[in-house]
């Protein structure tokens, strides 16, 4: 296991590609699930675990790993599942999500595979709201879920959404000063990540149109195209990096090679963190990128967009 993440860092190629790389683990169960390999820093067998008071319950413990001490939150009680048991034989996945490294309790950790996002889709329209899915996808003839961390860590440590008061006063002297469109296209398979940044752009007076991935955010603005200029429609887009079927780097790509769309203000705004993101924000020709979830980045960007 000590040597399952060696690579990783020599996997940024991928990227940009609309290809991407799952770590595939269990939980207490059969079911197979899967984590963005960029998301993932470290795998370790499970250390000690120190129980603490007022822990949330979905917090199995605290360790103590690389000098730094982190809450391990039990991933199978976290989707409604059973609690981990036999924690000495289980594993942790350290993971960077929205700025901060969280830890993982599983039950196995199997291996990497190299997948395009086109093989991953969206849940079932009958997974219901109450699911913990961004997406699934069939690896060797057997249903692999892709959890929606998000919404976990969310349930845990909720995210203050307010904004500066200022940001709302800057994009209206914007206004005032130019005509602008006040409707922004976002795309984000995660629901609690999409209704976060709609809830932010509604304060700020924004009309929203949001989108569930890539291929649907790209089909939406050739839809809209072909009815008027899009720049008549839409101010920006804003949309995440990983996503079923079409990710946020190939949809950016996609809309710089479109004349009709060439032009569009593209903020690609996602958990993934790492040293290549700025590169690739370059390389793909997106405007801006900015790291979940911050409503006053969010706002400024925003703001910088109008005014660009």
């Amino acid at each position: 296991m000590s040597g399952i993440l060696d690579s990783v860092n020599q996997r940024t190629q991928l990227v940009g590609q609309n290809r991407l790389e799952l770590l595939t683990f269990r939980l207490m169960g059969r079911q197979r699930y899967g984590i963005n390999v960029f998301k993932v820093k470290e795998v370790l067998q499970c250390p000690t675990l120190t129980s603490m008071p007022n822990l949330h319950p979905l917090i199995k413990g605290v360790a103590h790993i690389r000098g730094h001490t982190v809450s391990v939150i039990d991933l199978s009680l976290a989707i409604g599942g059973r609690p981990t048991i036999d924690v000495e034989k289980a594993f942790v996945v350290i993971a960077e999500f929205n700025r901060s490294i969280q830890a993982f309790l599983v039950t196995s950790v199997e291996r990497i595979i190299n997948m395009h996002w086109e093989a991953i889709l969206p849940p079932p329209e009958g997974a219901g709201k109450a699911n913990y899915l961004t997406a699934v996808t069939n690896i060797d003839n057997e249903l692999v879920e892709i959890l929606d961390v998000e919404k976990i860590l969310m349930e845990i440590s909720p995210i203050d959404e307010t904004m500066d008061s200022s940001i709302s006063e800057s994009i209206a002297e914007v206004e005032s000063s130019k005509e602008i469109v006040k409707r922004i296209l976002i795309a984000d398979d995660s629901t609690v990540a999409r209704k976060q940044v709609e809830r932010a752009l509604l304060n700020l007076g924004f009309e929203v149109i949001a989108v569930k991935d890539g291929k649907e955010a790209y089909d939406k603005l050739i839809d809209m195209a072909a009815e008027d200029s899009i720049y008549n429609q839409i101010s920006l887009v804003i949309s995440d990096i990983e996503m079923p079927e079409m990710d946020g780097y190939t949809l950016t790509a996609e809309v710089r090679r479109n004349p009709d769309l060439k032009n569009l203000y593209v903020v690609l705004h996602s958990s993934l963190s790492g040293v290549f993101n700025q590169a690739m924000v370059e390389r793909v020709g997106a405007n801006a990128f900015i790291a979940k979830f911050n409503p006053d980045e969010l706002g400024n960007a925003v703001k910088t967009a109008l005014t660009e």
